[in-house]
């Protein structure tokens, strides 16, 4: 068996930038040992696999998201990437519905500018007070503010360098599970001032050790940080290595993420069956 895959650069303009993705579309499901066993040979932050289904005469693609470690409720990046691929086969068409479990219909659509604009649920986090003895000896700079919502806690630093220069424990950070970590704060250098905040994500507990780009996380980041700057229209940068790009928007229970991708392999798998 042969499974053509399309690796895609996310969130970025240039290859070898943003956050990579495989996408791999089937015609019905590979079995779940199989798609976890590609994943981790892939050794991508994410690794799409998507279904296309007829019903009902709307055509609807059924996405799953597997990390290296395990099957992701939820992936902005590789939705992303996989829009792109869809995009790409499909030229003449503007606009996809995805379909997952944990977030339901996505709709995203390839604007005129030739960003990807994708419909997510707003997934604002809270804030708390009883912060995890884990977290705060799992990262070496004290939180200003610690919020939390489904995904992940949501830590708020005072300054870029606070954001650039914190050191984590990954085993203490793991004790966290199934909960990730943000860490952010609010644009203040010349280096920046083309957006609105930054941030870093650490998800040992599911992933690895520091995501590129998080797309997901930008759904509770992006609300987070309209309420504190009063203002619905942002772009974040998201401090990793490697670097992306993310422009938001919040609509009511809703937060529209765009941004560019970038094609870098396309090639095919060989499973012996």
């Amino acid at each position: 068996m042969q499974l053509e895959i399309n690796v895609i650069d996310a969130f970025t303009d240039s290859v070898f930038k943003g956050n990579s993705a495989a996408v791999i579309i089937t015609e019905s499901w590979l079995s779940d040992e199989l798609m976890q066993s590609i994943a981790m040979e892939n050794n991508l932050s994410e690794t799409a696999f998507l279904v296309l289904d007829k019903a009902d005469d709307a055509d609807i693609y059924h996405i799953r998201w597997f990390s290296p470690f395990t099957e992701i409720a939820f992936c902005g990046h590789a939705t992303l990437a996989s829009a792109f691929v869809l995009f790409k086969k499909n030229p003449t068409i503007k606009s996809v519905k995805l379909s997952a479990k944990a977030v339901g219909i996505l709709t995203v659509v390839q604007t005129d500018t030739g960003k990807i604009q994708m419909d997510f649920p707003n997934r604002k986090p809270e804030k708390i007070t009883d912060i995890p003895q884990e977290l705060l000896a799992g990262l070496s700079v004290a939180p200003v503010d610690v919020y939390r919502n489904e995904q992940a806690y949501f830590v708020i630093y005072h300054s870029e360098a606070d954001v650039l220069n914190v050191e984590r424990d990954n085993e203490k950070l793991k004790q966290l599970a199934p909960l990730d970590v943000v860490v952010t704060c609010q644009s203040e250098s010349d280096d920046y001032k083309n957006y609105d905040f930054i941030s870093r994500y650490f998800w040992p507990a599911n992933g690895g050790d520091e995501d590129p780009v998080t797309g997901s996380a930008h759904t509770g980041l992006a609300p987070l940080w309209a309420e504190r700057l009063e203002k619905n229209e942002l772009v974040a940068y998201q401090a990793s290595s490697r670097g992306g790009v993310l422009d938001c928007v919040i609509v009511e229970d809703r937060v529209l993420v765009s941004g560019n991708a970038v094609q870098y392999l396309t090639g095919f798998i060989t499973i012996e069956e």
